[in-house]
C-alpha cells in the first residue's frame, strides 16, 4: 500500500477538509467483493493471514489500492468457487467494487484488476454405511 498517501474528498471548507486514507478503500472494495457469489475467499499475503489465524479479520484482504498521479487502481486477489463463470464473477466484482466506493466516498476509480487465483472445490460430506 501507498506509504500514508491520503485521498482528498471534495473542496475545503470553512470547517476544513475531508481526506480518505487507501486502508479505507481497501476495506470497502474488499466487503463489496465477498458480497458476490461465486467468491470463495480473498487471497492475502504472509502477514495476513497470521493476523487472521491470531483472531483479526481484515476486511482488506486480498485487496491492493495503489494512488498513482491522482488515479485509484485497485487490484483485486481472489478465489473463484469451482462452477462459477470466472469472466462473469470478475465482471460482477468491478461492478460492485466501483459502485461501493462512489456510494460511500464519491472518489471515481480508473481501474479494478481482477486476479483469480485459485479455484474452490466444494468437498463432499457424505456418510458412508457399510
Amino acid at each position: 500500500m501507498s506509504d500514508n498517501q491520503l485521498l482528498n474528498v471534495g473542496e475545503s471548507t470553512p470547517l476544513g477538509k475531508v481526506e480518505i486514507s487507501p486502508d479505507v478503500l481497501e476495506v470497502i472494495a474488499g466487503i463489496a467483493t465477498t458480497e458476490v457469489p461465486g467468491v470463495s475467499s480473498m487471497r492475502g499475503n504472509f502477514a495476513t493471514g497470521v493476523a487472521e489465524r491470531l483472531g483479526k479479520k481484515t476486511h482488506g484482504k486480498g485487496i491492493k489500492v495503489e494512488l498513482k498521479d491522482e488515479m485509484v487502481l485497485i487490484d483485486v486477489f481472489i478465489v473463484v468457487d469451482y462452477g462459477h463463470t470466472i469472466p462473469t464473477v470478475a465482471q460482477q466484482i468491478q461492478s460492485n467494487v466501483r459502485q461501493a466506493i462512489k456510494n460511500m466516498t464519491a472518489i471515481q476509480i480508473k481501474e479494478i484488476n481482477i486476479h483469480v487465483v485459485g479455484v474452490h472445490m466444494e468437498q463432499m460430506n457424505e456418510d458412508l454405511e457399510i
